[in-house]
């Protein structure tokens, strides 16, 4: 990977709707290598997908626009050696949005979001009952602030 690569992945993250013209200009190459370029870091691994980012509270399928979902920031502490069998097992779980390994007092931590706080209760009493998760702390998200 080159700096004409970095800079096409700097161009598709801050906009993945940008045009491979749009985005050969930028570059100053043509179309072709552009999407000769952006296939190749798709087949390697490096460019995952594309995706639409909704923020809260602005619909998802099936769900009122007005309605904001409910969401919570689950830290879960594992057992150890069992730190591939909890990550399997929340992959598993739709409700699990995020998640993140992290330093400290735990070694996971969750996004988990739902339609209500009684679903948010299920999920993390599933989530505790996992084997190998040993602890669990969960903060509800009262409001996002900032999302980039």
């Amino acid at each position: 990977m080159d700096s004409t690569d970095r800079t096409l992945l700097a161009l598709l993250v801050a906009d993945a709707r940008l045009s491979t013209s749009a985005l050969a200009r930028r570059v100053g190459l043509s179309r072709t290598t552009v999407q000769s370029r952006i296939a190749r870091l798709e087949e390697a691994g490096i460019i995952l997908g594309y995706t639409t980012r909704i923020g809260p509270g602005k619909g998802r399928p099936g769900e009122d626009v007005d309605e904001a979902p409910t969401r919570a920031h689950v830290m879960i502490a594992v057992a150890p050696k069992q730190a591939a069998s909890v990550e399997a097992a929340l992959h598993r779980i739709d409700a699990v949005r995020e998640l993140s390994a992290v330093s400290g007092g735990f070694d996971l931590i969750a996004v988990v979001e739902t339609a209500s706080i009684a679903e948010i209760n299920r999920v993390i009493d599933r989530i505790g009952s996992l084997e190998g998760v040993e602890r669990t702390n969960s903060s509800m998200i009262l409001s996002t602030r900032l999302v980039r």
